[in-house]
């Protein structure tokens, strides 16, 4: 096969941008054959993270392209962001497919220059984008920036609703739902499952789209989600080929803010496993009540502790929470009373924190991609899920698979509820507990992990088999 191009369209979220990228970048170091252009959809209103790293990235020594797509200054969205966040960034990306279209026909299959179209590498939320892949005659391939039992539940879903025709409702008990060990009790499911204002209906229609791709793409690795990855292949018909090739980890691309040598140096300080890592997303804040009751939390543990505070972003908006200023919020005095066994910082450097010696466990909103890095490095999480799929994700990480500690698995951000001091105590001893079976699983879960991506491993070889196939579709197109 000669040269090929692949056209990325990701959503410009910190979430779903930066592990496309990584996959971008290994499919480019695997395989010189290929090169990669990613369309960069922007928007005010999705994190500044995201395009603080899609900027960097376009100004370094990258072989990736970057081409930004006409800011959406015409858009108007059928409601307002808070509403449904799933339903906003649908529509969204569907603005974009006339700009999409016409930036690949003139910077990619007129261009003389650039290798013949392979396909289209599209984002969860971007399955109009198949109508173009349609249209230029070429495949369109899933990004699945959830794990593998969340696939499972989006598929699931348009049978469901063919078969029930409503959304999901809190009084709907426990459910049995494709690639979950155990029933998922309904409190627990995600808010878009159970949103009337359209946030459910986007949902399973993205489910019916997944089937049109030519393969779907997991950030996950059949270690660890044996049970899901059967699933996908036994319970579905007419599913594409499913590939798990990850966990995708940029262990290189850490930012290098001068707060992060303050912190590291903090850390050289500590005792090995001693530190408990508080940290919740690019998106994740909580108000001024919450915070006390983390502070009182963290003294009655009587652990050593690293937290990033973050403030919480302006009502209807998408921008990543801001800093606090931090004396002002916190209980009088912390700061100095745990001034030798606690830091406080606002933004952290995530993965050079996991991998230090001195850090025992990690109370994290349960994002897929934080998850994926607590086990890389073996520290155990604290579950305090806060929008989007975490909730599912800490249900899975605590029942299925148990490499988690249970504070919440149905914690809404939105829900004004208050976690009480006491309770994260509780949990925060539990995961520090040097010997308990947890921390047992998650050592297991981070070899295999390595395992996974080194030649030979499943996720190397479901790479490679991902790479062929691409090729053949390319040649048969």
């Amino acid at each position: 096969m000669k040269k090929a191009e692949l056209v990325f369209i990701p959503v410009a979220a910190a979430g779903h941008l930066i592990p496309q990228i990584e996959f971008a970048k290994r499919l480019l170091d695997r395989d010189d054959r290929f090169s990669v252009t990613v369309l960069v959809m922007q928007s005010p209103s999705f994190t500044s993270l995201a395009a603080a790293y899609a900027k960097s990235l376009a100004e370094s020594n990258t072989p990736i392209r970057f081409i930004n797509l006409p800011p959406p200054i015409h858009f108007r969205p059928s409601q307002e962001v808070h509403k449904s966040l799933e339903k906003f960034a649908t529509e969204f990306a569907d603005y974009h497919k006339a700009s999409v279209k016409e930036a690949i026909v003139n910077h990619v299959v007129s261009n003389s220059n650039s290798a013949p179209l392979a396909g289209l590498v599209i984002d969860m939320f971007c399955t109009s984008m198949i109508d173009v892949g349609n249209e230029l005659g070429v495949p369109s391939y899933l990004f699945f920036t959830c794990n593998a039992a969340y696939l499972s539940l989006s598929l699931y879903l348009p049978s469901r609703q063919d078969e029930v025709g409503r959304e999901f409702e809190v009084f709907d008990s426990e459910l049995v739902i494709p690639g979950y060990v155990n029933p998922v009790p309904s409190s627990g499911l995600p808010e878009v499952l159970l949103n009337k204002n359209g946030g459910y209906t986007t949902a399973v229609n993205h489910g019916r789209r997944f089937k049109e791709t030519k393969g779907i793409i997991i950030n996950s690795f059949e270690e660890l989600e044996s049970h899901a990855v059967k699933c996908l292949l036994n319970d579905f018909d007419h599913l594409p080929p499913v590939y798990t090739v990850g966990p995708l980890i940029d262990l290189k691309g850490e930012s290098n803010k001068t707060d992060s040598n303050e912190i590291l140096k903090w850390l050289d300080n500590q005792p090995d496993l001693s530190v408990v890592f508080l940290c919740f997303g690019s998106m994740g804040s909580f108000g001024e009540e919450q915070l006390k009751e983390i502070a009182l939390g963290l003294e009655q543990s009587e652990h050593r502790f690293l937290w990033s505070i973050r403030e919480p972003p302006p009502k209807n908006e998408l921008e990543g929470p801001s800093d606090y200023k931090l004396d002002e919020l916190l209980p009088a005095g912390l700061l100095e009373r745990t001034k030798e066994i606690g830091m406080v910082c606002k933004w952290a450097p995530q993965k050079e924190i996991l991998a230090h010696k001195s850090v025992g466990g990690f109370v994290s909103h349960c994002g897929w991609n934080s998850s994926l890095e607590s086990l890389w490095f073996g520290v155990p999480i604290v579950t305090w899920p806060m929008y989007a799929e975490q909730q599912m994700n800490a249900f899975q990480m605590v029942k299925d698979l148990g490499v988690a500690v249970e504070l919440r698995l149905d914690y809404r951000s939105m829900s004004g509820e208050v976690v009480l001091g006491d309770e994260i105590a509780r949990a925060i001893k539990c995961v520090m507990e040097i010997d308990n079976e947890v921390r047992k699983k998650v050592r297991e879960k981070s070899e295999q992990s390595r395992l996974a991506v080194k030649e030979g491993g499943s996720s190397f070889t479901a790479f490679q088999r991902l790479i062929d196939d691409i090729c053949i579709n390319l040649e048969t197109n």
